[in-house]
């Protein structure tokens, strides 16, 4: 399983990025988790908002920082 944080470096992005990986350490998956800053990588997700999380390709959240919850759902 792959998850790609999308964000260039916002408060909300960083965020984001603490609560992926806090979700990732509890759930004890072998899980690897990308940060994307670039805005051209981030456009090929068709993402226009950040922060956003994509989850083995399927975009799971946009403009918003997920709760922790949220992202253990996912990752199931």
């Amino acid at each position: 399983m792959e998850i790609k944080v999308l964000g260039p470096g916002c408060a909300k992005c960083k965020k984001t990025e603490d609560i992926v990986r806090e979700a990732v350490a509890q759930s004890g998956k072998d899980i690897k988790v990308e940060k994307v800053s670039d805005i051209l990588e981030i456009g090929k997700f068709g993402v226009f908002g950040t922060p956003a999380v994509v989850v083995d390709g399927q975009v799971k959240i946009v403009g918003k920082v997920p709760t922790k919850e949220a992202v253990l759902s996912w990752i199931k």
